[in-house]
């Protein structure tokens, strides 16, 4: 087919749609591109711009204004201060015994970000402790699900305990050692030593009285620590120091002789409990002071009760008779009375105006010298003497003697007593102080009081502290006149009427074969319920032996004594005042001072040959010394010899056991009445060479 043109086209049979066709864009700019990213580039500039100025910007503040918080934070992270306590000083006796000294002890610690499996944990550790109850465990377990890098599990465990722990190989548990108080004798002089706590502080007795000097100064170690908190290196700031050592005068044998014999009085009168105090009479030094109950500062906590408290200086009393020696002091000394003037204590009591009921005697004495009224402790006599005395003056030896007073500086917590104003005494109030009653004292005044007596009038501050030791050095405690109290010659009254009190009185169960006795019974109604209790007493006895140039002063109070024999000082207290003086008679080697035994002087006959004595056996026949020299000990016994010496005014200083092999000074020198001789004592066969 062709068209009107002539050519031949194929010709479909429906006829396609007119196509519209976009004009054609003109072609872009050769470097348009460049446009695009150089937008895209200022865009990423300003991003990348505000994120450098905010870097800068707290880089700035970092090391600029919180510089100093940066640097603390990064000590914390990176290193550990540790501070090791300082190394508490010994205690001693007055002899260099041990009385309480420090050791180390593992404490068991745990870091509960690494324990794996809390109670799983807690259980093993727990059977490995020496006690660990249900509770315990539990306990351990809370500690090891705490949100914390330390905790103690348990503090100074046994070694064995610590053994048994290590050996687990638990994961975030750990031990350490650190220092922890030892007394060596567990109850021995416990009240007066104190106890110390888990952190190394002194809580009681001397412990805290003289923590300050006792303690020691803790150290400082720096250690450097990675992420895991391990030590990469340690520094030491500081060394730990160690505290000053205490040297006591107390005497560890009579402290033993005064507990044992206080604890079996205790026990054999069903009482409530008691004390005693034993001091040197010429210095004021306390020699044994015991309590009981008392506790053991190794286990602290098992303590109960009273067990703590220190009745010697903590506990307070109405003295009853014992008192009654103040009051013959002021009526001697002031020269009210004499000791044979008489006093009618008939009928038996006495009608003070004020009280409802009469003042009773335990017997109906009739009249009495005023010597008899001390000796038999007539309330009646001793009441009609402070009537005459009168208030005023009886409160000025009440206060000479130091009542109402804390009279040593070496206890903490010690009680002055209650006394009260003698001019505001009324009538009965001046008669119930004159028989020992209306007035509070603590055992250690009354027997300070006592000792002053003995002493000719002197009131010594009662001492505990006889040195301390510093960097090495000793630094003695000197002893320390207070005041007088009476003169010599109302002193050597009181010894002759006191002596009496245990010869003829009221105090014949205290008396102790070839001593001379000066004592005083004391019973007093203990107050229950706002009244005066017919049940419980304070029974108690003070006294010194031997009277004259006394070596001890003792005293002993029981509290509430429901035995087989009735309460009386004298019937409870006084046979434990001998048992307590006749074995720290034997331990000090003090002879007797009625009708001692003829002393053994000799003479040396060796002609330059000094073969050593033989001991043992019969003693060889002695030529006597002219007086004044001194006498050959050798080969007597350590009792023989001692006897020997105090007949002639001398004092022994024993030095180990047996017989006399040496002495000081040697046989032959002069004498000088009241000094010291050095005796050493040693075991040979008879007639053996010395070794």
């Amino acid at each position: 087919m062709a068209d009107e043109h002539g050519s031949s086209r194929f010709r479909l049979p429906w006829k396609l749609p007119a196509q519209r066709v976009a004009p054609r864009e003109a072609p872009p700019a050769p470097f348009a591109w460049r446009a695009t990213l150089q937008s895209r580039l200022f865009v990423f500039a300003g991003v990348f711009a505000a994120w450098t100025i905010g870097i800068e910007a707290r880089l700035l503040y970092l090391q600029v204004w919180d510089h100093q918080e940066m640097v603390a934070r990064a000590e914390r992270q990176q290193t550990r201060t540790v501070k090791p306590p300082g190394v508490r000083g010994n205690i001693f006796d007055r002899n260099g015994l041990l009385l309480a000294f420090s050791v180390e002890a593992d404490t068991i610690t745990a870091d509960p970000v690494q324990v794996e499996d809390p109670q799983k944990t807690a259980r093993l550790v727990c059977e490995a402790l020496d006690y660990c109850d249900v509770a315990r465990r539990k306990n351990l377990e809370a500690l090891l699900r705490r949100d914390s890098r330390f905790v103690f599990l348990e503090r100074r465990v046994s070694p064995a305990a610590a053994a048994r722990i290590k050996a687990l190989k638990l994961p975030g548990i750990a031990t350490y050692r650190e220092s922890k108080r030892w007394y060596p004798n567990k109850e021995l002089g416990a009240n007066l030593l104190g106890y110390v706590g888990l952190d190394n502080d002194g809580l009681g007795g001397i412990e805290r009285k003289y923590e300050s000097r006792i303690r020691g100064r803790e150290g400082l170690l720096i250690l450097q620590t990675d992420g895991k908190q391990k030590a990469l290196a340690v520094r030491e700031e500081r060394p730990p120091t160690t505290g000053d050592s205490v040297e006591l005068t107390i005497d560890q044998v009579l402290q033993h002789i005064a507990e044992r014999e206080l604890r079996a009085g205790v026990e054999e009168h069903n009482a409530k409990g008691g004390t005693a105090v034993v001091m040197d009479p010429y210095t004021g030094e306390i020699l044994a002071l015991a309590n009981y109950p008392t506790f053991n500062p190794n286990a602290i906590g098992k303590a109960e009760g009273d067990d703590l408290a220190n009745r010697a200086v903590q506990h307070t009393y109405e003295p009853g008779s014992t008192f009654k020696l103040v009051t013959a002091s002021a009526a001697i000394e002031e020269g009210v009375l004499q000791t044979t003037d008489l006093i009618d204590c008939a009928p038996g009591f006495i009608r003070i105006p004020g009280r409802s009921k009469p003042v009773y005697d335990v017997h109906a004495y009739g009249t009495l010298s005023f010597e008899d009224v001390i000796v038999k402790s007539s309330n009646v006599g001793a009441i009609k003497a402070g009537l005459r005395i009168g208030a005023e003056r009886l409160g000025l030896y009440v206060n000479r003697y130091g009542f109402g007073q804390a009279l040593s500086p070496d206890f903490s917590g010690q009680s002055r007593g209650q006394v009260f104003d003698a001019v505001k005494l009324d009538v009965s109030g001046l008669a119930s102080m004159a028989m020992g009653y209306q007035i509070g004292v603590t055992p250690l005044q009354m027997v300070a009081a006592v000792s002053s007596v003995a002493n000719g009038g002197t009131l010594y501050e009662p001492r505990l502290v006889r040195a301390f030791v510093h960097n090495g050095k000793r630094e003695p405690v000197q002893p320390k006149a207070l005041r007088r109290t009476v003169s010599a010659h109302t002193a050597a009254t009181l010894t002759e009427i006191m002596e009496q009190v245990v010869e003829r009185g009221t105090a014949t169960t205290a008396k102790i074969e070839g001593y001379t006795i000066a004592g005083k019974t004391g019973t007093a109604a203990k107050v229950v319920n706002n009244a005066y209790s017919k049940s419980d007493y304070n029974t108690s006895f003070v006294g010194f032996i031997p009277s004259r140039k006394p070596a001890l002063a003792v005293i002993v109070v029981i509290d509430s004594p429901h035995g087989k024999v009735t309460a009386y000082g004298g019937t409870v207290a006084a046979p434990i005042f001998k048992r307590i003086a006749e074995a720290s008679l034997r331990h000090l080697g003090v002879g007797p001072n009625l009708n001692p035994p003829p002393p053994v002087i000799i003479a040396r006959r060796d002609n330059g040959d000094r073969k050593i004595q033989p001991v043992g056996g019969v003693l060889p026949r002695y030529d006597l010394l002219p007086p004044g020299l001194m006498p050959d000990l050798r080969g007597l016994s350590a009792r023989q010899a001692v006897q020997s010496l105090t007949a002639i005014g001398l004092r022994a200083k024993l030095a180990g056991n047996g017989f006399v092999i040496e002495q000081s000074p040697q046989a032959g020198e002069a004498l000088v009445p009241g000094d010291g001789v050095l005796l050493k004592l040693g075991r040979r066969p008879a007639g053996g060479a010395e070794q």
